[in-house]
This record gives C-alpha cells, sequence and structure tokens, in this order.
C-alpha cells in the first residue's frame, strides 16, 4: 500500500474526533446565527468592492492595486471577502446563457440612479451595490471564509492539544475556543484578525515540529518546512505584522526544542520567511509597486502595553476564560508537575501576543492569543484530571467551561 492511503487508512473519525466534531459544528452554528441577525455594514461594502478587485480589476486607479489604495495591512482578507462574490458573479454570467435577455442578472452598462455607484465598475459589469439585490445571501458569502477560518483553527487546537495533552485536555481547550464571544465577533465581519490568529498559532508549532524532525532522518525535515513555508505566507499575507512575531516565536522555541541542531533553525527560519514575502508578493498579483507599499507604511509597526490584557480579562463575557486562565496559572506556579515546555511554550506565546499593539495601523493582536491561552488551560487542567482527585478536577473545569458556554450564548443577538 502507497504512503498517502496508508494514511487514509490510519485516519479514524471515532468518538473522540465525533466529539470535537460537534464542537466545531456548535461553534459554526453560532457564527450562522449572528450571520442571521446582522446587516451590511459600510466596512462590508469595502471589503466586497475591494477584495473583487483584487480578482476582477487589480489596476482601477493608476498607482494603485485597488480603489481602496495599495493595501498594505492584510490583502489576504480583501482576497477571501471578494472570492466568493466573484466566483458568485462568473456563475451568474455562466446560467445567463440559458436566461432570456429580460431575465438575466449581469446587465451590460447597469447603473445606479444613472451613474456608477461611487464611481467604479467591474468588468464583471456590475457594482457591488447592485449585487445586493441581484445575489442572494451576499452577507452570508462575505462571512463564510472567514467563518471556515475559524473552524480550521478550532481543528488546529484539537489536533495540538490532543497530541500533547490526551483527549480531555483537548476538549477543554476546544470547548473554550469554540464559545469565546471574541473569536465569534472576529470571524463574522471581513477582517485580518482570525487570518492572523491561524496563521501565528500554526506557524509556532509547525516551528516545534519542525525542531523535533531534527532528531530524525532529513527526509522527515521536508515536509514539515514547506509547512512552515506556507503558513508563514498564511500569516504575512493575513497581517505583515504577524510574520516576525510568528518567526521569532517560533525561533525561540526551535532553539529551545532543537537541541544539538540549533545552528540549523535560523537558517530553516529565515528561508521559510524569504519564501513567504514571495508569496505575499503573488498574494499582491507580482505587482512591485503595491508590494513595496507594505514596507513603506506603518502597518508592520508595534509596541508593547498592558492595556489589551486588562481589557480582555475584565470583559464579563470573557469571565468563563478568565476564570480558566487564572486557575491554569496558578496550578502552573504550584504544581512542578505543571511546568514543562508543552504548557509553558503556549504561555509564553499568549503572554506575548497579549501585550502587542499596533501603533500604524488598527489592529488586535491580543486575539492572537486565544488559542495559545485555551492551549495553556488545557494542558494544564490534563495534568490535573490525573491526580488522585481526577473527579473533584473534572467537576471544576465542567463549571468553568459551563460557565464560559452561558455567557457566550447570552451574548449573542436574539439571546439577550
Amino acid at each position: 500500500m502507497t504512503h498517502r492511503f496508508g494514511i487514509l487508512r490510519r485516519f479514524r473519525f471515532n468518538l473522540p474526533q465525533r466529539i470535537a466534531a460537534g464542537l466545531l459544528f456548535l461553534f459554526l452554528a453560532q457564527g450562522l446565527w449572528v450571520a442571521a441577525h446582522q446587516t451590511l455594514t459600510d466596512r462590508d461594502y469595502q471589503y466586497a468592492r475591494c477584495g473583487r478587485e483584487t480578482w476582477e480589476r487589480p489596476s482601477a486607479l493608476a498607482g494603485y492595486f485597488t480603489t481602496c489604495g495599495n493595501i498594505h495591512d492584510g490583502i489576504l482578507a480583501y482576497r477571501l471577502a471578494g472570492l466568493p462574490l466573484t466566483l458568485n458573479l462568473l456563475a451568474e454570467h455562466a446560467l445567463d446563457v440559458f436566461r432570456k435577455p429580460e431575465d438575466k442578472v449581469v446587465q451590460t452598462g447597469a447603473s445606479v440612479n444613472g451613474s456608477w455607484f461611487a464611481g467604479w465598475e467591474t468588468t464583471g459589469e456590475v457594482s457591488t451595490w447592485e449585487l445586493r439585490h441581484q445575489m442572494t445571501h451576499i452577507l452570508l458569502l462575505l462571512r463564510l471564509p472567514f467563518l471556515m477560518a475559524g473552524c480550521v483553527l478550532g481543528g488546529c487546537i484539537w489536533w495540538v492539544t490532543r497530541r500533547l495533552y490526551g483527549n480531555l485536555g483537548g476538549y477543554t481547550a476546544l470547548a473554550l475556543y469554540c464559545f469565546s464571544p471574541p473569536v465569534l465577533k472576529a470571524c463574522l465581519s471581513p477582517n485580518t484578525e482570525v487570518l492572523a490568529a491561524l496563521g501565528v498559532y500554526g506557524s509556532v508549532y509547525t516551528c516545534i515540529g519542525v525542531a523535533h524532525a531534527m532528531h530524525g532522518p532529513r527526509r522527515k525535515w521536508r515536509p514539515r518546512i514547506v509547512l512552515l513555508t506556507v503558513l508563514f505566507g498564511l500569516a504575512a499575507a493575513s497581517h505583515v505584522a504577524a510574520l516576525p512575531v510568528a518567526a521569532l516565536l517560533g525561533l525561540v522555541l526551535m532553539l529551545w526544542v532543537a537541541e544539538g541542531h540549533r545552528s540549523q533553525a535560523l537558517p530553516i527560519v529565515l528561508a521559510a520567511s524569504m519564501s513567504a514575502l514571495v508569496l505575499l508578493f503573488a498574494c499582491y498579483g507580482f505587482s512591485p509597486d503595491a508590494f513595496s507599499y507594505v514596507f513603506r507604511s506603518a502597518a508592520g509597526f508595534l509596541w508593547f502595553s498592558l492595556d489589551p490584557m486588562r481589557r480582555f480579562f475584565l470583559t464579563l463575557a470573557n469571565a468563563g476564560l478568565t476564570v480558566a486562565v487564572g486557575a491554569a496559572a496558578a496550578l502552573y506556579l504550584l504544581s512542578h508537575r505543571s511546568r514543562y515546555f508543552g504548557n509553558t511554550a503556549p504561555l509564553l506565546c499568549a503572554l506575548v501576543c497579549l501585550t502587542l499593539v499596533m501603533t500604524g495601523v488598527p489592529g488586535s493582536p491580543w486575539l492572537w492569543s486565544v488559542p495559545f491561552l485555551v492551549t495553556f488551560v488545557g494542558g494544564v487542567f490534563a495534568d490535573m484530571y490525573e491526580n488522585p482527585r481526577e473527579r473533584l478536577a473534572l467537576a471544576a473545569a465542567g463549571a468553568i467551561v459551563v460557565l464560559q458556554i452561558v455567557l457566550c450564548m447570552a451574548s449573542l443577538p436574539g439571546m439577550e
């Protein structure tokens, strides 16, 4: 049997995977519920218009990549927001072949009150404003890529925590993630944060995976280094500031793990970072001017502050996660068995992300800390599940998770 089919044969969808899938389904259901209670905003129109331009007309104005200007913070968010609309428009073009002229969805020279919406037209011959009336579920189409990114991030958290801490630790981390109001909010409007969180989290743990692979044969290095390059590219395209954060955190943890191979850690991270910039260049359609503006803007400027941490932990909707992090921090300090690399790594990454602020453009780096926080909680709690007072630990953790679920559900529109 080939290696590829061997992997498929080893895959199992047993009870642990079903429980994780159920939690992710609840996360998706919450997102769809909130989307059903939302309306289109000016920000939606901006992402829809400029996102479509990146696919359909990448040189809308002389000297600029889109009518939003040369996008310098997160080109991937615009592309993902515009992709479903562009694909939908192409589908409508194809179906128009079978429609009568008066029933065609895409009309040549369509206009709004005799003028193009906001002075802009697309090669699709229909403006975003008109698409609101001609496409179905346009609001959901705008949000679906970001909601799917949130589900993928949840899947990554489950994969990491279950491998490190077992089923119970994985359930705890995933449950806290799936009922996190800040994550849900980030997944339900076009923005860069959930994509950057996925890029940073995936990059850090892939760096750790590469460091572990260094202790084995070189043939096992290559797939992980390729994956690391892709994730670095995802981080860079999500937000330019996410790449240095992911690369620096990943490098520190690689140097920690790759004992005996530390001289190779820096070249691997640098090579993956340079390759990631090539992927970022591709996201700009290989436009040198638009790509160079990324480095001429202030999008990558970061500083440190305790205000994001204070606001995050004092928000009522995050009370369950706050209690969980407080309890895990106390247990981490008091229990020697909890102070090992698997728990220290996510704690270190969470502290760094929680104290970052963007000084050049609006952003929320503190959101990148949520996957690391729930991973840290899952790891410490998993240690407590294995002590003689296992039932007490399970009951306490269950109460905290239920508290977070109740607060999250209470914060949903239509549930107040």
